[in-house]
Order: C-alpha cells, then sequence, then structure tokens
C-alpha cells in the first residue's frame, strides 16, 4: 500500500513516528510523510524517507489559510496515490478526514490527547467536536491512547464503536530509552526534571509553586525545565520563564535531540500537567530510563506511572499537594529511589513498549487489506 503519516510538524513524525514508517517499510509498503518543512522533516529526508511538504499551522484559526491546508493536503494525497492515511494531532487527523472526502483513501486516526480545546466547554470545543464527527465519519480505524478520551468520543457520537482501538500511548522505543547508571542518582543535590512545551496547561505554574515550597525546605533541591517555548494562548512568555530564572527558583535548558542524557542527569521527573493529555511521551521516556516520575492524576497522565510504585501522583492544579509529592520523593533513601525507577521499567515493559503500538498497526492495516480484498472479490 502507499501510506500517508500526516502530522502538523516534522518534529512529530521525526521523533513519535520514525520507527513505526521503517516498520511499514520493512513490511513492504512505501510511505510518505507530510508534514510542513521544518528541520524535522529534513531529517526524515537525509534518513532516507519521503516527505512531502504541505502548509499547516498547528495553532493557525485564519479560515482562508486552513482551507488552503485541506487543499494542499488533498492535492498531496492525490498525487502520491496514497491508499491509506496514518494521521496524528489534531488537525492532523481532522484535516486528513476532510481531505479524503470523496477519494478512495482510507485512514486509521490516533486520538493522542485532547489538548486545550477540551479543557473547558467553551464554543471551540463544540466547534472541534463537530469537525471531529464529521471528519473521521470515513475512518476505518480510529486508535485511543486512554480509556477517557474513547468514552469522551463514544458518548458524544464521534466516532463508531465498530471502528476504535486502544494503543498504549506512542509507546516508548526501549532501546534508545534504557536504564543510565548515574552518579546523579546518589548526589547530593536532586534533581527534578520537567521536559514539556512551556504551556500553563502542562502545569508549570503549579510546579515553580511547589519549587519554592520545597527549596526553603531542601536547598539542594533543584529544577530544570527542557522544552520549546511558544506563543499564542497558554503559552507562557519567555519573560515570565526569565523571571524564574532570576529569582533562582528554575534553570531553563532550552531544547534538544539529547533527552536521554537529561533525563540520566536528574533524579525524578515532573509533570503536574491539566491538559488533556494521551499519555505524555516524556515520562513513558522517564520511566523507561528507570528514573521515578511525579505527575497528576488526571486523564492520560495517570496511565505512566502506578502510584508509590514507579512514582507519585497528585492533585491537578493544587501546588501544595504536588510540594507535598516532591518532599515523599526528598525523603526516599536512594535505594529506595532505586527500587521505584526499577518499577517504572518494568512497567514499560510490560505495557507500553513502542513494538506493541507498531503491531497493532501492522494488524490494523492487514486487516483492513483483507476487507478490501474481500470487497474487490465480491
Amino acid at each position: 500500500m502507499k501510506i500517508a503519516i500526516v502530522a502538523n510538524t516534522g518534529w512529530y513524525i521525526y521523533n513519535f513516528r520514525r520507527n513505526l514508517m521503517r516498520a511499514l517499510e520493512d513490511a513492504g509498503h512505501k510511505v510518505t510523510a507530510i508534514s510542513p518543512l521544518d528541520d524535522y522533516s529534513r531529517k526524515l529526508v537525509s534518513e532516507g524517507f519521503r516527505h512531502r511538504p504541505i502548509p499547516l499551522d498547528g495553532g493557525g484559526t485564519h479560515p482562508v489559510r486552513e482551507a488552503r491546508s485541506i487543499l494542499a493536503l488533498r492535492r498531496a494525497l492525490r498525487s502520491e496515490t496514497i491508499d491509506l492515511v496514518l494521521s496524528y494531532t489534531p488537525k492532523g487527523n481532522i484535516y486528513a478526514g476532510l481531505a479524503a472526502i470523496g477519494r478512495p483513501v482510507a485512514q486509521i486516526a490516533n486520538i493522542s490527547g485532547l489538548g486545550r480545546a477540551f479543557v473547558e466547554d467553551r464554543p471551540l470545543t463544540r466547534l472541534v467536536r463537530g469537525l471531529y464527527r464529521f471528519a473521521l465519519k470515513r475512518s476505518a480505524r480510529v486508535f485511543f491512547q486512554n480509556d477517557d478520551d474513547m468514552a469522551a468520543f463514544l458518548a458524544a457520537g464521534m466516532v463508531a464503536p465498530d471502528r476504535i482501538g486502544r494503543v498504549p500511548g506512542s509507546g516508548v522505543d526501549l532501546e534508545r530509552f534504557r536504564p543510565h547508571d548515574s552518579a546523579a542518582v546518589d548526589g547530593e543535590w536532586v534533581t527534578f526534571l520537567f521536559v514539556a512545551r512551556m504551556l500553563w496547561a502542562k502545569g508549570l505554574g503549579e510546579l515553580v509553586e511547589a519549587a519554592r515550597m520545597v527549596r526553603a525546605k531542601h536547598p539542594h533541591s533543584r529544577f530544570h525545565l527542557l522544552g520549546r517555548v511558544e506563543g499564542g494562548a497558554g503559552a507562557i512568555p519567555e519573560a515570565q520563564i526569565q523571571a524564574w530564572i532570576t529569582e533562582g527558583i528554575v534553570d531553563y535548558l532550552g531544547t534538544t535531540d539529547d533527552v536521554p542524557s537529561c533525563i540520566a542527569a536528574a533524579q525524578c521527573v515532573v509533570l503536574p500537567s491539566w491538559y488533556r493529555e494521551g499519555v505524555p511521551r516524556s515520562l513513558l521516556e522517564a520511566a523507561a530510563m528507570e528514573r521515578p516520575v511525579i505527575t497528576t492524576d488526571s486523564i492520560g497522565c495517570r496511565d505512566a506511572v502506578d502510584d508509590g510504585i514507579s512514582g507519585f501522583l497528585c492533585r491537578p492544579r493544587d501546588s501544595g499537594d504536588l510540594a507535598a509529592r516532591l518532599e515523599a520523593f526528598l525523603s526516599l533513601s536512594p535505594e529506595e529511589r532505586r527500587e521505584m525507577g526499577k518499577a517504572g521499567r518494568r512497567k514499560m515493559e510490560r505495557e507500553f513498549d513502542e513494538r506493541i503500538v507498531i503491531s497493532r498497526y501492522l494488524d490494523a492495516i492487514l486487516e483492513l487489506a483483507g476487507q478490501e480484498a474481500g470487497a474487490s472479490a465480491r
């Protein structure tokens, strides 16, 4: 089959779906990535993958520009004679569904969290739900990363019950993110690492408040931030991050392609998100490297940790409860921290191995091919 991988950034495809693309090619399919042109789409090409650039702004809302994006995607599907689209990210899912209308193109969508648009019941939420319902009407399969999102889509009638499937998040590459012996684990300083985009909904404001409380009692604790500073609604201004740095509460590490080294240098990864997550990849990567995680008891996040065993859960938007969990971690002995990390690795091997996700895609594609062959025979 000719298969397109569609998402709103080349960064997403390169970091989260590259191994899937390799597996699809190994299975005999011809694969093309479709996304905006960026440094990571160029990396895909340098590694031998096909890439078709289209204009697509993940945060854009201008009707004319958005319509042009859909038309550009439709032209790409036609000129590449695509048989099947594997779509990701909200815009990737919706626009791929719209672009495929009237064409002999099947779609398997992946709902990797519902994001800011679903945190509150606003006009934007209702619009997105309507677009999802219309765009996914023809999808051969819709994969969900957590049971809460699946239930929400079913309750709202946005997807047919006989077309749903479940995958364990995006999975995690257990070879790249493997246990890492580091003197930092037993050092005097304890480093908590936040890995995410710099958004309020990721819980960064609550983390800073909690860090103030914790550092007043534990001056040898420190808090590192790793991830992109973005613009638009919900983004934390660069000036605010600089103010926190000046205050001495956090250190900002910027962005990097070497996430494993940053995780290895920390004792614990913290993500106090109240965003509608799928299953946060940063938590899976940390656990795979035997680092305990602290996150919220909220949709998607809770799936990545066994509370009190591989990390701790706290209440969303509650900096005091988050501070208590940070202090609970600080009270553990080095051996207890190591055992917590090992429990996380075992959980990743058992539940979140990326090969599980890839296998489910290959099975779904085989099933779809069989259905099409049967229809042709009839």
